[in-house]
């Protein structure tokens, strides 16, 4: 059976579901919802200056993307509750505007006929669940309505966090996420609400806010009140990291939290967590598909316990990825029946 699919917010990670879903089995994109021009939202899925030109261009056909075997319907709407889901035969709505973080709005997409809404931000409050593979995925059943993806820091936060808890244990950490640029920030000096935010993208490295401490402490209880960070969004296009250090249950040598994760790597994680000993940089992990890239060659341990950390993800690829695979994962246990 197929996941009839409609994407609502046709930024970057809007695109990266349809590139990555154009030609996957299972995969139906019936609409594409977005408050831009239809030309220009198909010259953006074309040509990509991230992940360069799409090798299945896409063209446009009245109000409809044809590529392959997908045709989807272009929709100048990005409002929950706007699209009439159970007329378009809909079943899955993947709400990718970033704006959207309380049930009370994201219900809406329900209300209006789809069976489940992945949101691609973390909620505001604990009302609907976040679900990160690798670390809490065994609790999807089927029967949710609404589920956060979180974000991309979280997903990478969160794996090397659960490697750690599952090995030596934590006693407090602080995170870095050191983040590429994002599409609400400016290309130059602009009056914004956030007085460093007004500032240029392209010239500075800014410090923001995360919510990346506080969502994975809530997936790994054991870390409640042990862990908090902030961000850096750095002038690169793609490419972010999260710096970590811990203080562990035990005193580990820097070979030996190696080890830790390319067990995992390896192992239970496989697909999710990578692991090098390459000496990469950021526009290394353009396109890699797993949620965390974990940086050997970065690996700090001093006799204490003390342990600093360098995991790597594309912000925008693999958690696209993490998305469709969701929604897979509600399917195959009765969310599409």
């Amino acid at each position: 059976m197929s996941l009839r699919i409609g994407i609502v917010g046709f930024g970057r990670i809007g695109r990266a579901l349809f590139r990555l879903g154009f030609d996957r089995p299972g995969i139906e994109f019936v609409a594409i919802c977005d408050d831009g021009d239809a030309e220009a939202l198909l010259y953006l899925l074309n040509h990509s200056t991230v992940e360069g030109a799409f090798d299945s261009p896409a063209i446009l056909e009245g109000n409809h993307f044809v590529d392959g075997g997908q045709r989807a319907r272009v929709l100048k709407q990005s409002t929950p509750g706007a699209v009439p889901w159970d007329s378009l035969g809909v079943d899955y709505v993947f709400d990718c505007t970033g704006e959207y973080r309380t049930k009370e709005a994201l219900v809406k997409h329900c209300q209006a006929g789809a069976r489940l809404v992945i949101s691609s931000t973390p909620p505001s409050d604990a009302s609907f669940p976040v679900i990160v593979r690798g670390v809490n995925c065994a609790g999807v059943t089927g029967d949710e309505r609404i589920i956060s993806c979180g974000s991309s820091s979280i997903h990478a936060l969160s794996l090397v966090l659960k490697v750690l808890l599952d090995g030596p244990g934590v006693d407090a950490a602080s995170m870095t996420s050191v983040h590429a640029y994002t599409g609400n920030q400016h290309l130059a000096d602009s009056a914004s609400v956030s007085l460093r935010w007004s500032r240029s993208a392209a010239q500075n490295i800014i410090p923001n806010e995360t919510w990346a401490p506080e969502v994975a402490a809530s997936l790994l209880p054991a870390l409640d009140g042990k862990i908090d960070g902030v961000a850096l969004n750095v002038p690169v296009a793609a490419g972010s990291n999260i710096d970590l250090v811990a203080k562990l249950g035990k005193v580990l040598s820097a070979g030996e939290v190696n080890d830790l994760f390319l067990r995992a790597a390896e192992g239970p994680m496989r697909g999710l967590l990578g692991y090098t000993d390459a000496p990469i940089v950021s526009s290394d992990v353009i396109g890699d598909r797993h949620s965390a890239l974990f940086d050997s060659n970065a690996t700090l341990a001093m006799g204490s316990g003390l342990v600093k950390t360098l995991t790597w993800f594309d912000n925008g690829w693999a958690f696209a990825e993490r998305m469709l695979e969701t929604a897979e994962l509600h399917a195959k246990r009765g969310g599409a029946a």
